[in-house]
Formats: structure tokens, C-alpha cells, sequence
């Protein structure tokens, strides 16, 4: 459905997946079934880790692209697709500039409200901070400014992995120490009530696609690590449950995340949707899940689209880029 080039491929397509992050085993699964799927289109394709024998590899037998597939901070803030640039290699997806855009939440948060979107009230806060300054005073302070029910998590990282939602003032301190055990970083943002909703956005030959929104319903009320990669214990709705208008404004705000950060490829736009059919955008991911309980699958499905078709053309995309490395800077005479 993407209607991208169909460029020939001289080598294989090589998945990437797996790293030393928190998300490792949540990347080994997205690899799996990425290259299934492109195994299940006739492409020849070699699945590997992120290792000390990496980049030999890449440098002694180069692959026609890339599909990096790795979740948290090696594989979504830019610096593995620095490296695929430094080598010259084609790969999938945004580069390195636009992840890191993206992969911090307060920077991505700042880009999102200059472009128009609404993105709930938040305040970033350093662990050192959050120490010197006296924790009791400054939970006093973040609930004094934004209120109650709050979202607390980290400022770089993904998966909800040091998430929670804090409804009570005694909560915030279990949920800072919980948050500071994935990053140095708490994004501490007001909650808004409404219907939880993802939308994926494609590139196309025609600039970018919105897919359908999935609607997400937790069993424990919170779309945590444990709700989004654990069979039965999320009910999803492909599409979302929405009227025509909220789910025109979900499509809208998804495709103005994805050009305002510079984002190619493949992204996930991740949003509440409130009572008024307001779309609150609450981050946007460069490498979403694609495991069996992943919200880009559910949304690509419901597209009426093949999952393996949509890399394909991901990939054969990605070869007619070619690589992304910039011309060296002439000296000076």
C-alpha cells in the first residue's frame, strides 16, 4: 500500500534488532517477525544482533539496507543510524538528526507545541535536581503546577519501561525513584482523560500516510510494559473507536508530528483523545514494536494492507534512497 519504488536489491535485507537496552527482548521480537514477513515476500534476509562484530560485518560484507529494529536508547536516539551513515549503508527509517529530535521528550514536546499540536503540560526534571533542591518540596511544587492525575515517566526511552500514572500526592515519590531507575531525566506531565489511541504514519511516492488509529484499553487502566507485551491483557480496537471528526484530527496531528521532527519512513504518533474529540499528542516513535501485540501491525491490518508488503516497500524504498551520508566538506583553499 505504501506505492514506493520497487528498486532491486543486491544483497540481503540485514534486520537489526536486539542491543543492551531495557527494550532488548521487545526488539528481538519485532526482528523476528520483520523478517518473517520479508522472508514471506521472497527477500533474502539475515537477522543479527548489536554487537562487538556489528560493524565488521557491515564493513566486509555490506547488505543492500538495513531495517533497524532496535527499541531504547541505542537503537531509537540516532547514534546506530550515524553509524549505518559513517559506513554509507541505505537503511529504514528516519535519520539520526530526527531520531534524536523525537527520542527526547522535552525537545520533541517543545517541536510538537511550535507546530500547533497540543501536547499536555509537563516539567522536565534532573534527578540531581529533584535531590538538591529537596524532594518533598518539589513534588509539593509539580502538583501545585499541573495538578493531579499526573504522568510520570522518563524523558528518553520507550516501551512505558519506568512509567506510571500517579492519582495521589503520597504516589510521586515511589514513581520518581521507579522513573530515575530508567534515565537521569522525569518527564512529570498533567494527565488527560480520554481514549488512548496510536496512529502510525507511512511514507508514500505521495508524501506521508496516516493508517487508522488503534484504540488501546488496558486491563489495569494504564498501557504499561507489562499491558503492551503481554498477550490478553490489553483489548485493541482497529480502527478506534471515534467519530469521522476525532479521527480526522488524530490523522492530522500525527502527520504534522511526523514532518514537523523530520521523521521518515515509518513513525507512531501515541495520543489521548479527551471527551471534546481533542488529539493530545504524548510522544512520537522512530522504531515502534512490531511484535504480536504491537500497534502498528493492528493499524497496518486494518488498512486492509499485508504487513509484509508494507516492508517490502519500506525497504525497496530505502535502496533507491541509497545512503544518506553527506559530501564531505570541501577544504579551504
Amino acid at each position: 500500500m505504501s506505492g514506493l519504488h520497487a528498486a532491486p536489491l543486491d544483497g540481503p535485507v540485514l534486520v537489526l534488532a536486539g542491543g543492551l537496552s531495557h527494550e532488548r527482548e521487545v526488539s528481538l521480537r519485532s526482528g523476528r517477525r520483520v523478517a518473517d514477513a520479508l522472508r514471506g515476500r521472497g527477500l533474502d534476509v539475515v537477522a543479527v544482533d548489536a554487537d562487538a562484530a556489528l560493524l565488521p560485518r557491515l564493513a566486509s560484507d555490506p547488505p543492500a539496507v538495513v531495517v533497524p529494529l532496535l527499541h531504547g536508547a541505542s537503537g531509537e536516539d540516532g547514534a546506530i543510524r550515524d553509524v549505518l551513515d559513517l559506513l554509507g549503508l541505505a537503511y529504514v527509517g528516519s535519520g539520526p538528526t530526527a531520531c534524536r529530535a523525537a527520542f527526547d521528550k522535552p525537545a520533541a514536546k517543545a517541536a510538537l507545541t511550535a507546530a500547533g499540536l497540543a501536547t499536555p503540560d509537563a516539567v522536565a526534571l534532573p534527578e540531581t535536581t529533584f535531590r538538591e533542591l529537596g524532594a518533598a518540596a518539589v513534588l509539593d511544587a509539580l502538583v501545585d503546577r499541573l495538578g493531579l492525575p499526573l504522568m510520570v515517566k522518563p524523558a528518553r526511552g520507550g516501551s512505558a519501561l519506568g512509567a506510571s500514572l500517579v492519582t495521589a500526592r503520597e504516589q510521586l515519590p515511589t514513581a520518581m525513584v521507579g522513573c530515575f531507575a530508567y534515565g537521569d531525566v522525569a518527564l512529570v506531565e498533567r494527565a488527560v482523560r480520554g481514549r488512548e489511541v496510536a496512529v502510525a504514519v507511512l511514507d508514500g511516492a505521495d508524501g506521508p500516510v496516516a493508517l487508522p488509529a488503534v484504540e488501546v484499553v488496558a486491563d489495569g487502566g494504564v498501557y504499561d510494559f507489562t499491558a503492551r507485551y503481554t498477550a490478553g491483557a490489553t483489548e485493541f480496537f482497529a480502527p478506534a473507536r471515534l467519530d469521522p471528526a476525532a479521527a480526522e484530527a488524530c490523522a492530522a496531528a500525527a502527520l504534522t508530528a511526523h514532518r514537523a521532527l523530520g521523521l521518515a519512513d515509518l513513525s507512531r504518533a501515541d495520543m489521548i483523545v479527551d471527551d471534546d474529540g481533542r488529539a493530545w499528542v504524548l510522544e512520537v516513535n522512530v522504531a515502534p514494536g512490531m511484535t504480536e501485540t504491537s500497534l502498528v501491525p493492528l493499524a497496518v491490518a486494518a488498512a486492509g494492507a499485508d504487513l509484509g508488503g508494507v516492508w517490502e516497500g519500506l525497504v525497496r524504498h530505502a535502496v533507491a534512497r541509497g545512503s544518506r551520508r553527506p559530501l564531505p566538506v570541501a577544504a579551504a583553499p
